[in-house]
């Protein structure tokens, strides 16, 4: 399997992001990955999805994606651009749905403090490594399992029993 290194500016949020922050319930009407992107995180910051650049990543305190079980916030961050979110913990429900829609997620105890907004980033999904490329420094998350790696890489867990199926 080929190594995913994810690479983009660091995007900066507090501890306990919760899902109707991620995308607000007022847009849970759609299902539509580029309508819910439009809304990623708006109600924290109206332009976020305007300012991103495809690739950039989601550093985050504890609890990221508490909240309501929705799919639906995984798939706007993802469908937003966002390439990865690195935070110092996840809700399960939360970490679960990522996998699940293809979103990249590394849990970093130390990084999240470390990284400032606007760092430049570079994640080894296989390692776990995260080094800081304005900073010069390097952080260690919690690498992805491989089963868990091949379901990211062919963008979700669909499209993976989708192949295992084929077998």
């Amino acid at each position: 399997m080929k190594i995913m290194m994810l690479k983009g500016k660091a995007w900066k949020f507090a501890d306990n992001i919760n899902t109707d922050v991620i995308i607000p319930a007022r847009y849970l009407n759609t299902s539509d990955p580029k309508e819910l992107a439009s809304h990623c995180m708006e109600d924290i910051d109206r332009d976020f999805t305007k300012k991103i650049s495809k690739g950039d990543i989601i550093v985050a305190g504890k609890n990221f994606g508490c909240g309501s079980s929705r799919e639906h916030a995984p798939i706007a961050i993802k469908h937003a651009g966002v390439s990865c979110v690195i935070a110092e913990s996840f809700a399960r429900i939360f970490y679960r749905n990522s996998i699940n829609m293809g979103l990249p997620i590394f849990e970093s105890r130390g990084a999240a403090n470390k990284i400032a907004a606007g760092n430049e980033l570079e994640v080894n999904a296989e390692t776990g490594e995260i080094k800081n490329l304005s900073k010069g420094e390097t952080y260690k998350a919690v690498p992805l399992p491989p089963f868990i790696q091949k379901i990211i890489s062919l963008g979700g867990l669909m499209k993976y029993v989708k192949q295992e199926a084929k077998k």
